[in-house]
């Protein structure tokens, strides 16, 4: 027998919500899937292209706002997007994401259509940090460019990339862009101490941000790393400059995270910051 869906309302020619046997309400999306459907049409799973469930009524309440404001083109090569998305990855997604990236796809297009374009100050951060991400966000990015025939800026990559962690890692992710901005600021504040620029595209870089990015996620884990025996004292004494910078760069951290931060980090910073002073020297 057919597996069938039960129709609770047409979104347009080709977005449905329904209801599936165990009266689960379901997104439905297929070519011409809606058209003259009203609730309480039944219609067969084969017909069906995409389907996915949100169970938080919040998130499906939300997300039937979305639709209902897009024009199907739009809609149609969104939903794509975030199909293409769930193939990369390989693995289950969030389901926030069919919110929050749907919300931003749709007013990341309409402000390119409108001529507005939104610079992203951490996009080099955001593609060192999260590279694989990053390298779907692209190809979403041609996608929509390509098909909707407008002309996406880089900076969209570095935003998208962001919501792809997110829906990975089930983090938020305005606390995502938070983290990215705290690693820019310490950052700054290590080039303005050891007196320095660091190559933003070089290997040391992408060392120094992946380590302050780690660093951050251990702390608001709570998480406590082991302490290497007797170094605190010889560090103190033979690198106090980048002893006291990884100070002051963890009060920094426990101000923005208001979490406590391990000794241990302070001894493992150090041992990072100086290797780069060495280096750049």
């Amino acid at each position: 027998m057919m597996e069938k869906f039960l129709v609770k309302k047409s979104l347009n020619n080709n977005v449905l919500i329904a209801a599936d046997d165990g009266e689960n309400e379901v997104v439905l999306i297929g070519r011409g899937i809606g058209f003259g459907k009203k609730a309480g049409d039944s219609i067969v799973k084969e017909k069906v292209e995409k389907l996915f469930v949100l169970k938080d009524p919040e998130e499906q309440k939300q997300y039937k706002e979305l639709l209902f404001a897009l024009d199907d083109e739009t809609l149609k090569v969104i939903i794509s997007a975030v199909e293409h998305i769930r193939m990369r990855v390989g693995a289950e997604l969030n389901e926030h994401i069919h919110v929050a990236l749907t919300d931003h796809l749709a007013f990341a297009v309409s402000r390119m259509k409108n001529g507005i374009g939104i610079s992203n100050p951490f996009l080099l951060e955001t593609r060192s940090l999260y590279p694989k991400e990053y390298e779907i966000a692209s190809e979403v990015t041609k996608m929509i460019n390509e098909q909707l025939a407008i002309s996406l800026p880089e900076g969209e990559i570095g935003f998208i990339a962001l919501h792809i962690h997110s829906a990975i890692v089930n983090k938020n992710v305005r606390n995502l862009a938070r983290h990215t901005d705290l690693i820019v600021n310490l950052v700054k504040i290590i080039e303005e101490q050891l007196d320095i620029k660091i190559d933003k595209n070089s290997i040391n870089y992408m060392r120094l941000i992946r380590h302050l990015r780690f660093t951050i996620e251990r702390v608001v884990r709570g998480e406590e790393v082991a302490e290497p025996e007797k170094i605190t004292q010889l560090l103190k004494t033979e690198y106090p400059i980048c002893y006291n910078l990884a100070w002051k760069l963890i009060k920094i951290m426990q101000q923005a995270l208001k979490k406590d931060v391990y000794q241990a980090e302070a001894v493992y910073l150090t041992l990072h910051l100086q290797r780069i002073q060495t280096k750049m020297k």
